[in-house]
């Protein structure tokens, strides 16, 4: 087990955390206000789009449009819950192909099933049979379990899921010794997938909750009950969250080769300023 610490990062351990922060990627919610809030973002950021089931695909597609209009490379997500069958999905593909969007994120997606694709390594094979342009696809994992699915069954369908995806992101969590554990456990039973971290950016608790009221009853229902941890950190934390302590005491893991640490994928909630004003300032520290 890689030793977990929260100070006196050694200078290995200050680059290879360097290097993440340096190049994140950040994830937005298609709202009207995402392209204001895009507007924050450092020049030629890759930027990942979530989608939600009261707004479907088509807004996330607006939204990378928008931001690839803009000179940023974006990542969709796709949701198997909001693509009805395999020719609305062949034509997505043929759309994405169009806008020169190379990368993408899979997921089961909340709400209900709409149509033939009950979860995310169903959408992954039909991507693969269909044929695609994308040269990288995420997936998405749990160190700290699902509520709906067990333990063993998250596991068979990330190794399943590892033959067709380029990369897995964790869910947030806040406990540095169970990404570890987790992860080093992963890795000794063969699983080679690289990690992106996924990390909660910088945001006032206020800011949070409009974020919520805005993507409706019940979609904002899903957002907190999501992100329980995070609101509860928010409420405690004077000035709202930042991420340091998490990441100074992931500093031995994500310079560890074994952990194949390969990313950062911030979850902005579309508090991009805040979440880029600390990412400035938590970089600018590593490095002096």
């Amino acid at each position: 087990m890689v030793a977990l610490r929260r100070a006196g990062r050694s200078a290995a351990e200050r680059a290879a955390l360097a290097a993440l922060v340096a190049a994140p990627k950040f994830e937005l919610i298609p709202l009207a206000s995402a392209l204001e809030a895009a507007s924050a973002l450092p020049p030629g950021a890759t930027v990942t789009v979530t989608s939600s089931p009261a707004r479907g695909m088509a807004a996330s597609l607006e939204l990378c449009g928008a931001l690839r209009r803009r000179g940023h490379d974006v990542v969709p997500h796709l949701s198997a819950h909001l693509i009805r069958d395999r020719a609305e999905l062949r034509d997505l593909l043929q759309t994405l192909s169009g806008m020169g969007v190379r990368r993408a994120f899979v997921v089961g997606g909340d709400g209900d099933m709409r149509g033939d694709f009950p979860d995310g390594l169903s959408l992954l094979r039909a991507i693969a049979d269909l044929g695609h342009d994308l040269t990288e696809i995420g997936v998405p994992c749990y160190p700290e379990g699902h509520p709906a699915i067990a333990t063993a069954r998250l596991d068979e369908v990330l190794v399943e899921k590892a033959t067709l995806a380029d990369y897995m992101v964790s869910q947030m969590c806040f406990d540095a010794a169970v990404i570890s554990s987790w992860l080093l456990e992963r890795r000794a039973r063969g699983l080679s997938l690289p990690l992106h971290l996924g990390l909660p950016g910088a945001a006032p608790l206020h800011r949070l909750l409009t974020i919520s009221a805005r993507i409706g009853v019940a979609d904002s229902r899903r957002f907190l009950t999501k992100n329980t941890r995070f609101v509860s950190r928010l409420l405690l934390a004077p000035g709202g969250y930042r991420p340091d302590g998490l990441l100074d005491a992931l500093g031995p893991l994500v310079a560890d080769p074994v952990a194949d640490f390969a990313g950062l994928h911030i979850f902005t909630f579309n508090q991009v300023r805040s979440t880029e004003a600390w990412r400035a300032r938590y970089l600018e520290a590593l490095r002096a």
